[in-house]
């Protein structure tokens, strides 16, 4: 019995980060590898352009408003910067 605690007991090896679709799918090739980091790099430079035309558009909303007031545009504008901000981040850490 004390065998059989220790064996359910014992460390079990870090899982492996894997899509969902990759079960059973070899690493990805040096070529693979080089376009999908070329694919996260455009899909950066458009968010990151995405990311300052909101953030222009939200210092315009504020500075028309004279109000210490958040309009509701202006708060789902904060909300999707941030979308994009974690999304950009999501990709280069990766």
């Amino acid at each position: 019995m004390a065998l059989a605690l220790t064996q359910s007991v014992a460390p079990q090896p870090p899982p492996q980060h894997r899509h969902p679709d990759d079960e059973g799918a070899q690493p990805p090739t040096a070529k693979q590898q080089e376009d999908i980091l070329k694919a996260d790099h455009a899909k950066d430079l458009k968010d990151a352009a995405q990311l300052i035309e909101l953030a222009e558009q939200l210092k315009e909303e504020l500075e028309k408003n004279d109000r210490h007031v958040l309009s509701l545009s202006s708060l789902k504008k904060t909300e999707e910067i941030e979308k994009l901000a974690r999304r950009i981040h999501a990709r280069l850490v990766r």
